[in-house]
Order: structure tokens, then sequence, then C-alpha cells
């Protein structure tokens, strides 16, 4: 089978405000995709939603989109996989990633694509405007062709804009699950009402808080639990 992965990240900036990054996916079977693409489009004209779904554009008008979204996931053969780094102070970029955030980035994008299947092909979509071109698209390629000594089972890597209704799926999804682990670590002040029942939606048809570790094995809503160790810099 084929299966195309749409990558998006939030709060992945080495100094920025936030004590948290995630970086994830929507899988997509390539053989359902139209169908798939057409359900949400239907969803938006149902629910009059005209905007791009974008968590920093949350409304509380379209709660009830949003949520009729997390039931067309979990109703479909759509997955979703994350790594959630937290406490990123403590990263020591110097002793594991060659003093480079970007090698960190690039590390983290190998384990979350990593436990992807060998029997089959993906083909890997990235937001163009969170990342940094066609340098960065290569590295990644080049990345993983050396790791499967050529004969890698990611395809393909691409740059797409988030027009794309699953782009702006993952960015829901990984939206969520940072601004919940940042609530939880004191990021604000205060938390807003409609973003938590959200949450707390997602949290119910998932069966997984959002701001901790799903089981390693969980295939359709799988959340990977990276921190670093609290009493050593280590940037692994």
């Amino acid at each position: 089978m084929t299966f195309n992965l749409f990558l998006d990240e939030s709060c992945h900036f080495e100094k920025d405000n936030s004590s948290v990054m995630c970086i994830g996916y929507i899988k997509v079977p390539e053989a359902s995709y139209q169908k798939l693409y057409e359900c949400i489009r239907s969803l938006k004209l149902e629910h009059k939603s005209t905007f791009e779904l974008k968590w920093n554009k949350f409304s509380n008008s379209r709660l009830p989109f949003y949520k009729a979204l997390v039931d067309l996931f979990f109703d479909s053969p759509l997955e979703f996989r994350c790594i959630l780094v937290k406490y990123k102070d403590r990263l020591s970029h110097e002793e594991f990633n060659g003093g480079s955030h970007e090698n960190f980035y690039y590390k983290m994008t190998y384990f979350l694509l990593k436990p992807n299947n060998l029997g089959s092909d993906y083909k890997v979509f990235l937001d163009v405007i969170n990342t940094r071109g066609k340098e960065r698209l290569n590295k990644i390629q080049e990345i993983f062709r050396h790791l499967h000594n050529g004969e890698s089972p990611f395809v393909s890597f691409q740059h797409l804009h988030t027009e794309n209704f699953f782009f702006q799926l993952t960015d829901l999804f990984v939206g969520a699950i940072t601004y919940k682990s940042r609530v939880v670590a004191g990021d604000f002040k205060a938390s807003h009402p409609a973003k938590m029942e959200f949450v707390k939606y997602l949290e119910e048809r998932s069966g997984y808080l959002l701001e901790e570790g799903t089981e390693p094995w969980e295939s359709k809503f799988n959340i990977f639990d990276h921190q670093p160790n609290m009493n050593k810099n280590v940037g692994q």
C-alpha cells in the first residue's frame, strides 16, 4: 500500500516562549485520499466554515465543526502520530546535536517516521511555511536514503501549502496537544475555555490525556512523549 503523510509542527523554534514543541502527521491511505478529502470538504460546507483550519485561528463558533472533524478522524482509516518534546530548555544541542537545533529537528523527524512498516511506500508532505525550503527537504530525504541503504520506503518528500485539508487537520491535533501541554506546564496565566472543551473532546475520543504519551503500540492516535533527563542536559 501507499500512504501520504502530512507533517506539521508547533512551537518548534529553539527560542520562543514555549516550554514544549510538537511535530506530527496525519497518515492517509492513498487509495482513500480523494474520498476522505471530500468528506472534510462536505463538513466544511455543512458547518459553513470558509476559513483555513488552523489552531492559532481557533474560533468558539466553530467548535461543533472541530468536534465533527474529530469524529470523522476516529471513524475513518486516518491515523495520527506525533512526538511531544517537553522541557526544551533541557536540550543540549552542543553535546548531542552538533550544536544545532536543526539537527535535533532532523532526529525528531526520523523518529517520527521510523515506526511505519517497511512493506509499504510513503509520500511525505511538509508545510512550506514551517520549513526552511529545499535545503531541509533534501537533507531529510538524504538521511532516510542513507539509513535504508538507498531503499527507503519514504519514496518522496515534497512541499505543499497549508490549503490542503490534511495539513489543517494535523495542525489542529498538534496545536491541541501543544496547548494542553503548555497549560499543564504553566505557560499560560489562564486557559481558553473553548480550546479546553475541544481538548477534552479529543481526549475522550482518543482515550488519552494529550499531555501524556500513549501506549507505544497505539496506531490510531499515537503520542510519543520525549522528555530530556532532568538531571542532565541531554538532547537526544
